[in-house]
């Protein structure tokens, strides 16, 4: 089933993220990707990779995952909480994420995600304690 072979790929992307694998990055990302940020920046498929050069995950849960698969065409929703790094800032995040998946050549590539803050919790915050 394709919504079962988009959550697989969904889950190595959360993996990579983690680890800041770049080369299964690369793997997964579509050559048009596009990310939409909280605030609204972008970034293409080179800046989103290079980021791992300062945003560092320390922790990435993904919850309430929905699937929905249109031919060539799979949209993923679900919500992400993460502890991570930027420069020597420890963050707090919780955001409900948007993302399109696109089959080029019989592949699954990820061409968009866009992140936005979840209405009862703050977006971003300086950690608590670490």
């Amino acid at each position: 089933m394709e919504s079962e072979t988009i959550r697989k790929l969904q889950d190595q992307f959360d993996q990579a993220e983690l680890a800041g694998d770049r080369d299964k990055l690369r793997q997964l990302i579509d050559a048009d990707f596009v990310s939409i940020g909280p605030r609204g920046f972008l970034l293409d498929r080179e800046q989103w990779i290079d980021r791992h050069d300062e945003f560092v995950y320390q922790t990435l849960e993904t919850s309430d995952v929905d699937v929905r698969v249109h031919e060539r065409t799979a949209i993923v929703r679900d919500v992400q909480r993460t502890r991570s790094r930027y420069q020597d800032q420890q963050l707090l995040f919780a955001f409900r994420v948007g993302q399109v998946w696109v089959r080029r050549n019989g592949d699954w590539k990820l061409a968009a995600i866009q992140f936005s803050p979840l209405a009862d919790e703050a977006a971003a915050e300086p950690a608590k304690g670490t």
